[in-house]
């Protein structure tokens, strides 16, 4: 299997990006976009001056627990940059959602629970809510986050959309919002741990 095909079985269709889409972030965009890539995972990830973005992270299931994830997270932490990514809310059908959190939890990171995601899937055309979580060596507020990450959206998420997929994804400030009443809870209250 290939890095695409490695992704594309785990992800959901509706975060998946196109293949085409995806090369050509690798090919245009080298300066910030980049797959790191090794037999039991598949990172990828876009780096700015001022952040970094996880798009996809993979890690063979006959491989966990061996610290892989850990050791790829780690690498971004050294960059000293806040580490921003998308999540799927805890779905109690689907045990893998809950360990993701588990992960992204002991590795440090924070639910922005001010910020509000939803985007419309160009595959399926259903409403597609994420939340977001990030880790900040500098204890950056979510509303930088939420700059970040519509920087992101922009620059990485809706590149030639259009020319991709014959449609174009939602504007940011449709898929994007800052609002410290938000009604969410915690991603990571009420997370047992596995013993």
């Amino acid at each position: 299997m290939n890095w695409y095909e490695k992704l594309n079985k785990y992800f959901p269709v509706e975060e998946m990006k196109s293949k085409e889409h995806m090369e050509m972030l690798l090919r245009e965009k080298g300066d910030v976009y980049y797959k790191d890539e090794g037999p039991y995972h598949v990172l990828m990830f876009a780096e700015f001056d001022t952040f970094i973005f996880i798009d996809y992270v993979w890690v063979s299931a006959k491989s966990r627990g061996q610290g892989i994830g850990h050791k790829l997270i780690e690498k971004l932490k050294q960059k000293n940059k806040p580490i921003i990514l998308e999540v799927e809310p805890v779905d109690y059908d689907d045990s893998d959602t809950g360990k993701r959190l588990h992960f992204y939890q002991r590795e440090g990171f924070t639910h922005a629970q001010s910020i509000g995601y939803n985007r419309r899937s160009l595959a399926t055309n259903e409403e597609t809510p994420m939340e977001i979580l990030y880790w900040s060596p500098n204890d950056e507020s979510e509303d930088v986050i939420y700059e970040k990450m519509k920087q992101m959206y922009e620059d990485i998420h809706t590149y030639k959309d259009e020319e991709l997929y014959g449609k174009s994804y939602q504007p940011v400030d449709e898929v994007l919002i800052y609002d410290e009443e938000r009604e969410s809870d915690n991603l990571f209250d009420g997370l047992t741990e596995k013993t």
